[in-house]
């Protein structure tokens, strides 16, 4: 989702920065592309653009966890017989981000496989978030891996929309025109240009 919301948002005019980690797919025409390879790689390339930002959007399902002592070199099975595994939380990007942020509108996202809306709205609140994109992750042919998916939107005033499955770049439209409304409800700004189907 993170690159058809990219696409989406340059097609409308806007200055976008892509962090993503390591993909096999093709970054938009336009978007500058910053490659990293850790939750904290992640963070420092956000921060470092936070401040000129207009919209933070994060779509990245990054790790929760990392191994403590990661290893250099592959581990061996010969004459073990078991192997533990130490693992320390990562940063939490989104609630760090939101913490520093001004101005700023910041959507998350929520991949969910059960109370898909009750765990949206507590990480909503928890995040300080203004927008939650939550993804049934059992939908079939939706989300990772498929060119189409479904979400709920929930926003600060527990406003619920559903958007059924439809390709990921529609949804980027769909998700990209609530959070504009959200933001000129909260700033003075000048509407996105539309996209190309789309009644200004």
């Amino acid at each position: 989702m993170g690159y058809a919301i990219a696409e989406a948002a340059r097609a409308r005019g806007a200055q976008v920065v892509l962090v993503t980690g390591p993909t096999a797919l093709q970054a938009p025409k336009g978007v500058e592309v910053v490659s990293v390879a850790t939750a904290e790689d992640m963070l420092k390339a956000l921060s470092t653009r936070l401040a000129w930002s207009t919209m933070v959007i994060m779509a990245a399902a990054v790790a929760d966890f990392r191994p403590i002592e990661p290893c250099s070199q592959k581990i061996k099975k010969q004459g073990r017989t078991g192997q533990m595994l130490d693992l320390e939380r990562t940063t939490d990007i989104l609630a760090s981000l939101s913490a520093q942020r001004t101005t700023q509108l910041m959507v998350g996202f929520a991949a969910e496989t059960h109370d898909l809306i009750a765990h949206a709205k507590e990480k909503l609140t928890v995040k300080g978030l203004d927008l939650i994109v939550a993804n049934d992750v059992t939908v079939e042919g939706a989300g990772f891996g498929s060119d189409q998916n479904s979400a709920t939107l929930i926003d600060r005033q527990g406003i619920v929309t559903e958007l059924p499955l439809m390709p990921k770049r529609t949804l980027a439209d769909a998700i990209l025109n609530r959070a504009h409304e959200l933001l000129r409800a909260r700033q003075s700004v000048e509407p996105l240009k539309p996209v190309a189907g789309e009644r200004s």
